[in-house]
């Protein structure tokens, strides 16, 4: 240990020791010497301050804000000491010695002063002031606690009249010159004090205005610990029972130094700022509404106390919620400005989203991340055969990237940038993704949807009129010319015949063998177009043929009817499920699989489920995958993949029905 932490630690060690002898000392006095007050928030400064104060030494020996802690706490500790065994002493019968006592209590209560509330708030969290203009609050603050301590040190005792003590303790350094001055200088002190101590408190504030997003959150700790010390420390000196929460709060201020200065979980000082406000706000506005309407029942309906006390419950109670929604949404806008509230962003959102179409609803995304974020720009890349990019702002070269999943599969990305000058943004930062981002995913999830939709439009009249060419060259110059020839056939046939039966017979059989093979170009042609076995067999049974042409061991499950679907619902679910059975055959390496067909009232769900390899971390859609994807999408239904490694993979597809037929745009209606 070097000679810095040693002198840390006796100073932390010390604080303690002389504030616990006080205690002992203010314990053991008679009652009749025992002041009204013997605990104070000094009392709370010995204790805490040293000891956060030789944690910072032990991490950070230049820390001069630490060296203050330790040396205010250690001044306390002297003060209160001194504070004690002065009424000890007077309650012996030592009043010299109680006396002189005075001088360590007031130049322990002054050191204490001016480090802890003066020089501790100008100089946080930095150790330097804000600006030279702040040198005459620091000086106004020492001039103050000096006046007040050489008013206490030249006072003259009170007279043996009136005195509360059994005995007046003697004053050694008594001037009573200065006595006709002594209401004026004490008022005058306590004016300066009050007054410093709110500017210390208020450098604080300017520094925030002017500070980046981690200072601002830095600065926020000891700026709310000071604040709200002061707030009971001058409460207190008016009604004297907030004189405990200045106590507590007065032990809470180092530990907020520390966070400050150690830069531990500053995201969360907003949330605490936010709910100190709300939960304030709310206990007084409720506690007055409380007693207000008590005292008024009281005195309208006299001697019916039970009655009062209802009716102030009851509207204390209807005031709770509504004022609470009001006082979180008036500290989300000072914190975080116009649109501070979440909901409020999920509600801009949503309203956004209804009015436009998914490339409109990207933008709206953006612009509305971009206000709630108070970043200086956001972009959303939509995952897609053609990636989709929309950007507010400037995110920059180096942006944080959130992924945005939908239902298990990534449809994207959120890219933001680096944060504005707003108050505390990084701290909201994580309460708006967390709300935001679903909303990002769905609109992101409809792009991708609607350029599905869009290329399979365009692939199915480009399909479309590729069969028309294929069926009529297969028509025209496969089974048009081959009917042909048969038909020149039969006439050969015919006219040999009469003269030659035999050569008549070898040409019926030749025309036999074609038309075989006129039988089988059609079948082909027509399985092209729809697979026979769904009507030869049904949808149901025609799956199950599928399942079992070949391992793995594979359960196809049917619930509810499924004879009278539309003949394109049927041919999406037939290739679908075929798609996804020769997937697995060919890659998932499973031992069993399952097939589950449900029919609702307006919807069509399929399942397909293996216990497989399942999808590796990073895949691309191949053109089995966007195959699937496309003929649900082209029934205005959707079908989505997923799977980790090692646990199977799912796809899952939702057909939609309306009384009996699908929801199809392909836009070749006709």
């Amino acid at each position: 240990m070097t000679g810095r932490t040693v002198a840390a630690a006796a100073m932390a060690v010390a604080s303690p020791i002389l504030g616990l002898a006080a205690i002992l000392a203010w314990a053991g006095l008679p009652a009749e010497w025992t002041p009204a007050e013997t605990v104070t928030p000094q009392s709370a400064v010995v204790f805490t301050f040293p000891a956060v104060g030789a944690f910072l030494i032990f991490h950070r020996p230049r820390l001069n804000l630490a060296w203050l802690m330790c040396a205010g706490g250690l001044a306390a500790g002297i003060s209160d000491l001194s504070g004690a065994l002065m009424f000890r002493f007077a309650a012996i019968g030592e009043p010299v010695v109680a006396g002189w006592l005075r001088v360590p209590t007031q130049l322990g209560w002054a050191v204490c002063g001016v480090t802890l509330t003066m020089v501790l708030p100008l100089y946080s969290p930095d150790g330097r002031l804000p600006s030279r203009r702040w040198w005459p609050a620091l000086a106004l603050g020492c001039a103050a606690i000096t006046a007040a301590t050489v008013r206490y040190l030249v006072r003259v005792p009170p007279p043996p009249e009136g005195y509360r003590f059994p005995e007046v303790i003697p004053n050694p350094l008594q001037v009573p010159a200065l006595e006709p001055y002594a209401a004026v200088v004490t008022v005058v002190s306590w004016t300066g004090i009050y007054t410093a101590m709110a500017l210390a408190a208020l450098s604080m504030a300017v520094r925030i205005r002017r500070a980046d997003p981690v200072r601002r959150r830095q600065i926020g700790w000891p700026l709310l610990a000071f604040s709200g010390y002061i707030v009971f420390l001058v409460a207190g000196a008016i009604w004297p029972v907030f004189m405990w929460p200045a106590i507590v709060w007065a032990a809470a201020i180092p530990f907020a130094i520390a966070f400050s200065v150690m830069r531990y979980r500053l995201y969360g000082i907003d949330t605490v700022v936010s709910r100190a406000f709300v939960a304030a706000g709310v206990v007084a506005v409720v506690s007055a509404v409380y007693f207000g309407v008590g005292t008024l029942s009281g005195l309208v309906l006299s001697g019916y106390d039970q009655v009062a006390g209802i009716a102030a419950a009851l509207f204390a109670g209807a005031f709770f919620q509504p004022l609470r929604r009001a006082l979180q949404r008036a500290v989300d806008r000072l914190l975080y400005g116009a649109v501070g509230d979440p909901g409020v962003l999920a509600e801009r959102l949503t309203q956004a989203v209804r009015r436009g179409d998914p490339a409109k609803a990207l933008t709206s995304v953006v612009g509305v991340l971009r206000d709630g974020l108070a970043v200086e720009g956001v972009a959303v890349e939509v995952a897609d055969g053609e990636p989709r990019y929309v950007e507010s702002g400037r995110v920059g070269p180096a942006p944080r990237e959130v992924p945005l999943v939908w239902h298990g599969t990534r449809v994207g990305r959120l890219l933001v940038g680096a944060p504005g000058p707003r108050r505390f943004p990084a701290a909201h930062n994580e309460r708006v993704l967390a709300t935001l981002t679903p909303y990002a995913a769905d609109v992101a999830h409809a792009v991708r949807m609607a350029a599905d939709l869009q290329r399979s439009r365009e692939r199915i009249l480009t399909a479309r009129e590729e069969e028309r060419r294929r069926l009529r060259r297969d028509l025209h110059d496969g089974l048009g010319q081959t009917l042909s020839a048969m038909a020149m056939t039969l006439n050969m046939a015919r006219l040999s015949l009469r003269n030659s039966p035999d050569a008549a017979d070898d040409l019926l059989r030749d025309l036999h063998t074609g038309m075989s093979a006129v039988t089988n170009d059609i079948r082909e042609l027509v399985y092209g177009l729809r697979p026979p076995a769904l009507d030869d067999l049904g949808l149901a049974q025609a799956v199950r043929d599928l399942a079992g042409q070949a391992p793995p061991d594979t359960e196809v499950e049917v619930d509810g009817p499924v004879e009278d679907l539309p003949a394109a619902v049927e041919v999406a679910v037939y290739r679908i499920v075929q798609e996804a059975l020769t997937n697995i055959r060919r890659h998932a390496e499973a031992s069993s699989a399952t097939i589950a067909i449900q029919r609702e009232q307006a919807v069509l769900r399929v399942l397909i489920a293996d216990d497989g390899k399942g999808l590796p971390e990073s895949h691309r859609t191949g053109v089995g995958l966007g195959s699937m994807r496309e003929r649900a999408a082209e029934l205005g239904g959707i079908c989505v993949v997923t799977g980790r490694p090692g646990a199977g993979t799912r796809v899952e597809v939702m057909l939609p029905l309306l009384s009996g037929r699908p929801v199809v745009h392909t836009g070749l209606e006709g």
